[in-house]
């Protein structure tokens, strides 16, 4: 048969060939180095990433327990204050009822005060007592805080004959002028009660022009009263502010305000002049003479009184002056 031809294997030998192949397996080698080197790089990172991960996880649970922490308690603050502010419009309630009361309770009680105190013997009785001096005291506070409130509300500065507080204010201020009309309360007035004298001048100050009127006319006349005694008369007249007061009383636009401005005038207007000539300033007479055209009967005849003594106490004045 034939005979096939035997191949030998190839043997590679030391040649290009062998440095080639040598050449392949280091970088092989290198790129395999740096895979591994690669893989401890992003294992590194993977457990730092881990790491971060689970960091974040607490900080974030941590943060979610605050939260709900603070929604508690913002949810029991709320809680508290829908109860106390359920609990203060009650005692707002219940304060305005006391209020209520007290103001009706001092309304009747300062009316049958005002009733008794038109009786001489009644007042004589009163300080006696000693417990008059108190009274007055307290007479005193209770106009000033209600005369403070007119400034505050507007709706307080209009007389009401409905509302007791009202009713309580003025029925103090009418015991006061029943008790200055009799002379032993004059002259208590006078001696012991210098506070509550500067009391209703400095609150006649301090009213605005047509606020409350009837509690002006009450309190000028408690002035007026107090004026006829000497000693009253001479510490009315050393109050510096007794003759502005009067010249603004005088621009009221109330008649009866008006009225007893100038019977107030006129009780004080010699011990004033001796003070001073300011009383005959020509626009305190002008302002008087406005007044005698006054459609009150009872108005118009007090100021031409009023401005007739005037005009004789400028001619005196103007005498005196003369003959110096």
């Amino acid at each position: 048969g034939t005979s096939s031809a035997v191949v030998p294997p190839t043997v590679w030998r030391s040649g290009r060939k062998c440095r080639f192949n040598g050449r392949s397996r280091r970088r092989n080698v290198c790129l395999i180095r740096r895979d591994i080197a690669g893989f401890e790089s992003w294992r590194k990172v993977k457990e730092h990433l881990v790491q971060e991960q689970e960091q974040l996880r607490q900080e974030c649970v941590h943060l979610q327990s605050r939260l709900n922490a603070v929604l508690n308690e913002c949810q029991k603050e709320r809680e508290e204050k829908l109860l106390l502010r359920e609990q203060l419009w009650q005692t707002g309630t219940e304060l305005q009822q006391q209020a209520e009361f007290c103001s009706g309770l001092g309304s009747a009680a300062c009316s049958l005060l005002w009733s008794c105190s038109a009786r001489e013997d009644t007042v004589s009785h009163w300080l006696a007592d000693g417990k008059l001096q108190a009274f007055l005291a307290v007479t005193a506070q209770t106009l000033e805080i209600f005369v403070k409130s007119l400034d505050e509300e507007v709706k307080t500065q209009v007389e009401d004959h409905n509302c007791q507080e009202h009713q309580f204010v003025l029925a103090l201020a009418r015991t006061i002028t029943n008790i200055a009309a009799v002379t032993c309360g004059q002259d208590f007035l006078s001696n012991s009660a210098y506070n509550l004298l500067d009391t209703l001048m400095n609150l006649l100050g301090r009213m605005n022009p047509g606020v409350f009127p009837r509690l002006k006319v009450l309190m000028l006349m408690a002035v007026y009263n107090v004026s006829i005694s000497v000693k009253g008369l001479k510490h009315i007249t050393e109050n510096p502010a007794l003759l502005p007061l009067i010249w603004k009383m005088l621009d009221e636009g109330d008649w009866e305000v008006c009225l007893h401005s100038l019977r107030l005038l006129q009780s004080v207007e010699e011990v004033l002049l001796l003070l001073g000539s300011s009383l005959l300033d020509p626009n305190l007479q002008a302002c008087v003479s406005k007044l005698t055209s006054s459609m009150q009967v009872s108005l118009r005849l007090t100021a031409q009184q009023t401005l007739e003594d005037l005009q004789a106490l400028q001619q005196g004045w103007g005498c005196k002056k003369n003959s110096l």
